[in-house]
Order: structure tokens, then C-alpha cells, then sequence
């Protein structure tokens, strides 16, 4: 039953891909970072990815694109996908490459967060914002470090427990050559996103955050963002550094307490 059902899933998963890539192609003006992000999104989960870029991406008609994505809640979405396509990304490739170490699975989740950072940080963040940070790269790494901290940690939130127990309850779960793995992978891909989004909500309408964004432009694409003028040089404006810390040891304290419920569920060993 369930191998039916994950065989129909990818069905699915294939289906919105094919509509997605040539949509990104023919129709959606998006940046190339944004372009991979929706892929991965949408390979990561199927129908829903794709459904949630109709509603926050896909412009209605051509020369729209600016104007569809303006809402807040749109912006959100934006910073929401390129966060969890480069955290969910790394999650993935770590679980991968850890599964064929003779590691505690306490370390496995410590190799998982740290692939997510890099991955998300130097890749879907930084390089998003490059432009904006006068084409600077580790410039555009620092001022990106403190929204992708925050950011993945909710974002692991919700994928650390779906990941670590469903692939120590469900057999075949921790193995990448299975579809349990990929079907575990999406469910807590979705988990992961659902748990970021209020943490880059925050940040986007701080301006701590860049959200969707055209690849050509007419006019700012980013009207809900304060500080946010199209590609030109970004300084982002100033949040006292209480605040940002309340926010950090707020995501940190939620990342502590879902390892804290998953070792409640499942054993966690780091020896």
C-alpha cells in the first residue's frame, strides 16, 4: 500500500517538474537561484511545491511579475523557498552520505545541520544577494549569516524530528535507495517549510531578507521589503542587536526543545 502510494507520488512529483521547468522557462521571469530553488522544491514536495509557486510566482500574464509578487506574504514565500531548497538540499546529501559511515545517528544529525548551512548560506543565500552587495561576495556571506542562522534552525525544526524518527521507526527509512527515504524526505521538507515560515515573515518585512525576485526588472520587485530597491546596493536597515538576539536564541531554543522531543521518541547517540 504504502509503495503504491509513493509510486503514485513521484508520478505526481514528475508531472509537476515537466509543467514547472518549462512554466520557468516560457512564462516566469524568476532569477536563475530562484529557478533552482522552485525545482528543488518542487522535486522535495511534488504537487504541494507546485501548487504554492502558482499562488506566490507564476505571473498571470507576461510583464506582470513585479506586480504579482509584491504582497508580503509572496515575499515571504520567495525567502521561505530559496531558504528551505538549500537547507532541505543539504539535509538530503548529509543523510545520503552519512548512511554509508558507522556513525551514532546523534552525529548523522550533526553533519545534516552542518551541510545545510553551507549549502544554504554560501549558495542560496549569498549568491541571491550578491548583486545586492555590490557583486561582493564574502560581503554578501556576512550580511546573509545572521537570516540564514535563524532561518534554518526553523526550518530544522521541523525536519530533525520527521527525518530522525520515521527513518528509525519505518524500515527502509534510511536508505536512500529506497522510496521510503525520498517519501520521508518530502514529508519532512514540508514539515521543515511549514515551521520557517513566521521566522521569514519577520525577516523579510525587517528587511533583514530578500523574497522573490525578477530576473529582469522594470521596476522594484520587492515593494514589501523595506530597503529593498531592485539589484542595486543593499544596506540593510538597522534592527537593534537585542532584538536579533532575542530572534536567534528564540530559534535556538526551538531547535533545542524538537531534538530534546526526538530523543524522546527515538535514542539519539553522539559515541
Amino acid at each position: 500500500m504504502a509503495g503504491g502510494a509513493l509510486i503514485l507520488w513521484y508520478l505526481l512529483t514528475g508531472a509537476s517538474l515537466i509543467f514547472l521547468i518549462y512554466d520557468l522557462e516560457t512564462n516566469t521571469p524568476a532569477q536563475w537561484v530562484m529557478k533552482l530553488a522552485w525545482i528543488l522544491i518542487v522535486l522535495y514536495t511534488g504537487p504541494l511545491g507546485l501548487f504554492i509557486y502558482m499562488l506566490s510566482c507564476r505571473q498571470p500574464m507576461p510583464g506582470t511579475h513585479d506586480e504579482f509578487i509584491a504582497a508580503h506574504w509572496k515575499q515571504s514565500v520567495g525567502s521561505l523557498m530559496h531558504c528551505v531548497a538549500g537547507d532541505a538540499t543539504g539535509i538530503i546529501l548529509g543523510a545520503i552520505v552519512t548512511y554509508h559511515l558507522p556513525l551514532p545517528n546523534g552525529i548523522d544529525l550533526i553533519i545534516e545541520y552542518a551541510a545545510a548551512f553551507v549549502i544554504g548560506l554560501l549558495i542560496f543565500q549569498a549568491l541571491f544577494m550578491k548583486s545586492m552587495a555590490g557583486g561582493n561576495y564574502p560581503e554578501a556571506v556576512k550580511k546573509t549569516f545572521f537570516a540564514e542562522t535563524a532561518s534554518m534552525n526553523f526550518v530544522m525544526v521541523g525536519m530533525i524530528p520527521v527525518m530522525a524518527i520515521m527513518r528509525m521507526k519505518i524500515p527502509g527509512g534510511d536508505d536512500p535507495k529506497g522510496l521510503m527515504f525520498w517519501g520521508i524526505s518530502s514529508i519532512a521538507t514540508i514539515a521543515g517549510a511549514v515551521a520557517a515560515y513566521p521566522v521569514n515573515s519577520w525577516l523579510v518585512g525587517s528587511g533583514l531578507k530578500h523574497g522573490m525576485m525578477s530576473a529582469v526588472q522594470s521596476k522594484p520587485s520587492m515593494e514589501g521589503m523595506p530597503g529593498m530597491p531592485g539589484h542595486e546596493r543593499h544596506e540593510p536597515p538597522h534592527v537593534p542587536f537585542v532584538k536579533k538576539l532575542g530572534v536567534f536564541l528564540l530559534s535556538a531554543g526551538f531547535l533545542l526543545a524538537a531534538v530534546w522531543i526526538t530523543s524522546r521518541v527515538v535514542e539519539l547517540k553522539v559515541h
